[in-house]
């Protein structure tokens, strides 16, 4: 799991619940259902109205990304990369047909067997980064959800105060039932303005990074695939990708791989 994402989450309310407490309240003052209904329920119609369905549907598929750090250190594949390049240097090109069956990174596979197949590098590259761009503007409407969410939820949930007070207008008559009707009216807000800035807007973060993140190793694997199918040295290729790593690749270790008895599968994070 995400550390700092669990982390974040549980300091945040434990923040506004201490606080709660030592102001004298009491947390369940602000476990209210019919609040909560009318803010979620506002705010996911709104989010519907905006964005189609097959849209929203995906953006909460990728909530586990929020919560689960399924990205990898790009070490392996990296090594991989350079395990081509070295085969392709001593055994041609064609001879990484048969490492096409192994990789399971549709963006690597393709564009290893263009290379493969005879494609030039300029329309190698003009193919792959048009795919690049296609993903990238789709990958971007999943984080936009979310920010949509946190700028209805704060507003949806005055709607829900306003409510509240309505029905507290009728009944002025018991000073007690005023008090306690607008406390309770004002809890839809903080359900809000909470959910906005505790949640949605961090979520919208937190999936651009991991969405960046995809978009430079996919970058990487494409500038991987041009320089084998022109041929540089792959000790430069090393040197080159190496500035992807926290830790830079120690010389002659990607050669050291590529000689090994055991090949080493491609495995890259699922998307």
């Amino acid at each position: 799991m995400d550390k700092g994402t669990i982390t974040g989450i549980l300091v945040a309310l434990a923040g506004i619940g201490i606080g709660l407490v030592i102001e004298g309240g009491k947390i369940a003052q602000v476990l209210q259902p019919t609040a909560a209904l009318i803010v979620f329920g506002g705010t996911l119609g709104a989010v519907l109205v905006q964005f189609p369905l097959s849209v929203v549907l995906q953006a909460f598929a990728q909530l586990k990304d929020v919560f689960w750090d399924s990205e990898q250190h790009p070490d392996e594949l990296i090594q991989n990369l350079l395990r081509y390049a070295y085969k392709a240097r001593k055994e041609g090109l064609l001879s990484l047909d048969t490492e096409l069956g192994k990789i399971q990174d549709p963006f690597l596979k393709e564009s290893l067997m263009l290379a493969i197949d005879g494609a030039s590098a300029e329309d190698l590259r003009k193919m792959m980064e048009l795919q690049l761009d296609y993903r990238g503007e789709k990958a971007e409407r999943i984080p936009k959800v979310f920010e949509a969410a946190a700028g209805y939820s704060p507003t949806i949930g005055i709607i829900g105060a306003v409510l509240g007070l309505i029905q507290v207008m009728q009944h002025l008559q018991d000073i007690n039932e005023v008090g306690r009707g607008i406390a309770v009216a004002f809890v839809a807000t903080i359900y809000g303005v909470a959910s906005a800035n505790l949640f949605f807007l961090p979520w919208a973060g937190k999936l651009k990074i991991r969405m960046r993140e995809r978009q430079v190793i996919r970058e990487m694997v494409l500038e991987a695939v041009l320089s084998i199918l022109e041929g540089v040295n792959p000790r430069a290729l090393e040197h080159q990708l190496s500035s992807y790593l926290p830790v830079p690749i120690r010389p002659g270790s990607a050669k050291a791989a590529a000689s090994s008895a055991v090949p080493v599968p491609t495995v890259v994070p699922k998307r």
